[in-house]
């Protein structure tokens, strides 16, 4: 709509219509806001304006707005023409806020609403921006009138992931029989950002092994490093600690092979890995999923206990490598109770009443609660309710699987890798609990 303002006006002012002067891309980093507006410019063929919201803040009072002042006597005198201007929120922070004012910054906020109001929208000068912190920026800023339309470029969907991861491939020498949609469904929750570097990782890992084209493994190997880091051969585990990471993920993937609605199993593997990581379970979605039911979460957080639970029914004790899936259950947990209306004691309210996009929200809630000290009792005894629940569900059905359980980690111990496929093949058939020590 843009491009076609800019080349044919007519078409809009001849019934009266105006464009839109401001457009605002809003979405999390990564995802493509400034590479949308560089496609606008090179399609619309006009002069492209293009600065960063930082440029215009200065020590020095004034010289912020007068650099406002300029670009835009620039732009006039280009008409038609796009003025692009990256990182907004460095420049349009809502006025008056946080425990220091920066007057040069709000003098140059001013500069931008007035010029914004100033200029006639048939000259053709249409104003793009990018942020990806929507919720700090100045509401004289979102108005009618100046950024008009906000389009949210979000985290690609998983035809849109297949798209990209192509365009990225036909940079490098693939090998025949390489199957990019199967590697484009490991990359789920990526942005374009982290396609790009995949592919660039794969073609490394082929240059590093010798080889004249990139192979199917290689895409496989740049996914695990981009999604769990670089492969730690020099951290060496004792037998103990390796014993309790294999029951740990074959705990996860047990559980995720048992549930319905959970996503599939691709991999099993004990090598570490990043940072962290002494394992990891790779479960790759067949669809796309924008609602979840109570059920499904309920599984999600079965999946993340599956772990700690496989190391108590073998190995005494926990180990902080459980951490991080105790973390993220009780994230699930939480929101269940307190956004999603999921908890039959405190009925459908939304307690948690953030005013943050859905992509910016963290583990942590911030600023202070607006419930009362009784109903945060109440709070976390449902999610500790919640919890429970699924760790006895979850302790009863790797119970009854024991004997693939412990065959399963005898593999992995062995082999160091699984497919999900193998482990599927271990669940179809009846097993009797192995005597080998380990």
């Amino acid at each position: 709509e843009v491009i076609e303002f800019l080349k044919t006006p007519e078409k809009f002012t001849r019934i009266g219509g105006r464009i839109p002067k401001g457009v605002l891309l809003v979405g999390p980093p990564g995802t493509g806001k400034t590479l949308l507006a560089k496609a606008i410019a090179g399609e619309a063929r006009e002069p492209f304006f293009s600065i960063s919201g930082s440029e215009f803040v200065e020590m020095f009072v004034g010289v912020g707005a007068a650099r406002v002042r300029d670009l835009f006597e620039q732009a006039k005198s280009k008409a038609p023409c796009i003025i692009f201007i990256d990182e907004l929120d460095a420049l349009g922070k809502a006025r008056g806020t946080g425990p220091m004012m920066h007057e040069e910054r709000e003098q140059t906020l001013n500069q931008l609403l007035v010029e914004m109001d100033g200029f006639d929208p048939r000259v053709g000068v249409i104003i793009l921006a990018a942020t990806n912190r929507p919720e700090i920026l100045a509401q004289a800023l979102l108005r009618a009138g100046r950024f008009d339309r906000q389009v949210l470029v979000d985290r690609p969907d998983r035809p849109g992931l297949i798209f990209i991861f192509f365009i990225h491939a036909t940079s490098i020498k693939l090998a025949p029989g390489v199957n990019l949609e199967q590697i484009a469904a490991m990359t789920r929750g990526m942005v374009g950002a982290d396609l790009a570097n995949v592919v660039n990782e794969a073609a490394l890992l082929a240059i590093r092994r010798g080889r004249e084209t990139v192979q199917q493994s290689d895409f496989e190997e740049a996914v695990e490093r981009v999604i769990a880091g670089l492969e730690k051969k020099s951290r060496v585990l004792s037998q103990e600690e390796r014993k309790r990471v294999a029951h740990h993920e074959i705990g996860h993937a047990l559980v995720a092979l048992s549930l319905p609605g959970a996503d599939p199993v691709q991999k099993i593997s004990i090598i570490p890995r990043g940072i962290a990581a002494l394992g990891y379970t790779l479960q790759l979605p067949t669809e796309d999923r924008y609602l979840m039911t109570r059920t499904e979460l309920e599984n999600r957080i079965a999946v993340l206990l599956g772990g700690r639970v496989a190391e108590e029914l073998r190995v005494a004790g926990g180990w902080r490598g459980a951490a991080e899936d105790m973390e993220n259950a009780t994230t699930i947990a939480k929101r269940m109770v307190k956004d999603y209306g999921m908890s039959e004691k405190l009925g459908t309210v939304a307690l948690d009443q953030s005013t943050q996009p859905s992509f910016l929200k963290s583990n942590e809630s911030p600023g202070a609660p607006t419930y009362s000290e009784h109903i945060a009792q109440e709070i976390d005894l449902e999610v500790r309710r919640l919890i429970e629940e699924q760790g006895n569900r979850v302790r009863d059905l790797l119970s009854s699987l024991r004997p693939v359980m412990l065959k399963g980690a005898e593999k992995l111990l062995k082999d160091e890798v699984m497919s999900g496929e193998e482990l599927k093949a271990l669940l179809s058939v009846p097993q009797e609990e192995p005597s080998v020590r380990h």
